[in-house]
């Protein structure tokens, strides 16, 4: 997706890497425990997309507003 239509959902450049890649690790371990039967804590992805690059659905996944997040207060 482009940059500008992230940039819609997300805060910042850097806000955008940050949550693709926590998705993408989250779709990974999605599709590794599929096979064992052990997937109820990782959500599938919440597109159809093309692509098989876990990344990749990340990112259309925010570009389309499917992802909420919050910055974490310590």
């Amino acid at each position: 997706p482009r940059i500008d239509k992230l940039l819609e959902h997300v805060d910042s450049d850097y806000a955008s890497v940050i949550v693709a890649a926590k998705r993408a690790r989250q779709i990974n371990s999605y599709y590794h425990n599929l096979g064992e039967g052990t997937f109820d804590e990782f959500a599938p992805p919440l597109i159809e997309s093309r692509s098989k690059n876990y990344l990749t659905m990340a990112l259309e996944e925010i570009s389309e507003g499917k992802i909420v997040y919050e910055y974490a207060k310590k």
